[in-house]
């Protein structure tokens, strides 16, 4: 075949494709109807989570040559445009526009959702608890700077439960606006990207006044209108808000990631063991001798790998703590079901917080 062949062939492969994705659609739309009829749920992520991974061991099975790692971003911008033919799904996160959290969302939910930017992490978790938003995306902690403790702090106010995590590569840049790092004076950005570039800021601006605010968005709009400003921000923000960028890859840890978690209403649909899960659990706990030991006890001897702790004041009373563990293994597994029964009886509560699938490789941001 010449390559006007090669062309025309592609063609018609195209179109063949073209006609299975309407046919999708068509189905999924009477996946819908029946959805209403039965009153169930319109956004199950444990079947997303089937079909990708089904397809992924297909693909491996049949040699390719398409590449097994396309296959999640291709599939879903395809159930998520689908899925708005059903419901348009409507996604929280911490704004504004081009955010790392923004990214998340896109890189979890397809271009079809629609997002809802809100300015702090409690407006995000508004926006589900009112029902304005079916999910919300937030950050929880970084590979370099930690936990990020205003989302840990709303799980106390709030009932949302997690459904899933995303793990994003997180790349940090310099943004001007003329690509030039003369006669910056000052650096804005959120104060988990200052972190993570602390270092390289020290050695390149010592001068510069770190400014902190809302988001890494809000610092390249900041940045935006002041020759002498710059910001710590994302690529796509310097694309949306015009700025050059100064300097590539400015944070200081090489394999930087940002973990963030998908939160939902209770009664959402919740994902279903997979054998590779997570467990998060709050327990509620007053400070007295032991108290470590009485919490971290029924986890160990019962060989259940702990991937997380942290405490958080209770806000309650003085000296009273909050306790935040991510386990291995899903609720209903018996080693874990076991554990947070044990758990009861050595603490003041235990909350489940959500069982989900591991994210353990970081997703690439959107150029």
């Amino acid at each position: 075949m010449d390559l006007s062949d090669l062309r025309r062939a592609i063609d018609a492969v195209d179109d063949e494709l073209l006609r299975l994705l309407n046919e999708r659609a068509r189905l999924v739309k009477e996946v819908g109807k029946a959805k209403e009829s039965m009153a169930a749920p319109f956004y199950v992520p444990d079947r997303e989570r089937m079909i990708v991974e089904r397809l992924k061991e297909l693909n491996v099975a049949q040699a390719g040559p398409f590449p097994t790692e396309a296959v999640q971003p291709v599939f879903a911008e395809i159930i998520s445009a689908c899925l708005s033919l059903e419901k348009p799904l409507r996604v929280a996160y911490l704004g504004p526009e081009a955010t790392f959290t923004h990214q998340a969302a896109r890189a979890r939910f397809g271009l079809s959702a629609r997002y809802v930017p809100a300015a702090t992490i409690a407006q995000v978790f508004a926006e589900v608890d009112k029902g304005l938003a079916d999910l919300a995306v937030v950050p929880i902690e970084n590979s370099t700077e930690g936990v990020v403790t205003s989302t840990l702090d709303m799980f106390m106010e709030s009932e949302l439960t997690i459904s899933a995590e995303v793990v994003l590569e997180v790349n940090q840049c310099l943004l001007t606006r003329t690509g030039s790092l003369d006669e910056i004076t000052k650096v804005y950005s959120h104060p988990q990207a200052l972190g993570q570039c602390r270092a390289w800021l020290a050695a390149n601006l010592p001068k510069a006044a770190l400014i902190e605010v809302a988001s890494t968005a809000l610092a390249a709009r900041l940045a935006r209108d002041e020759t002498s400003a710059a910001a710590v921000a994302s690529e796509l923000a310097g694309q949306l808000y015009d700025l050059r960028i100064a300097k590539a890859k400015i944070e200081d840890s090489r394999g930087n990631a940002t973990r963030f978690l998908v939160v939902s209403r209770p009664g959402a649909a919740q994902m279903a063991p997979t054998g590779s899960d997570k467990t998060s659990v709050m327990l509620s706990v007053r400070d007295q001798p032991g108290l470590l030991f009485r919490v971290l006890r029924p986890i160990a001897d019962r060989g259940i790998n702990l991937t997380r702790i942290e405490s958080r004041p209770s806000r309650r009373r003085a000296w009273d703590y909050v306790f935040f563990l991510d386990l291995d293994g899903h609720s209903t597994d018996p080693k874990v079901k076991d554990a947070l029964i044990a758990l009861e009886t050595a603490c003041e509560q235990v909350k489940i917080l959500g069982s989900y699938p591991r994210a353990d490789v970081p997703i690439r941001p959107e150029k």
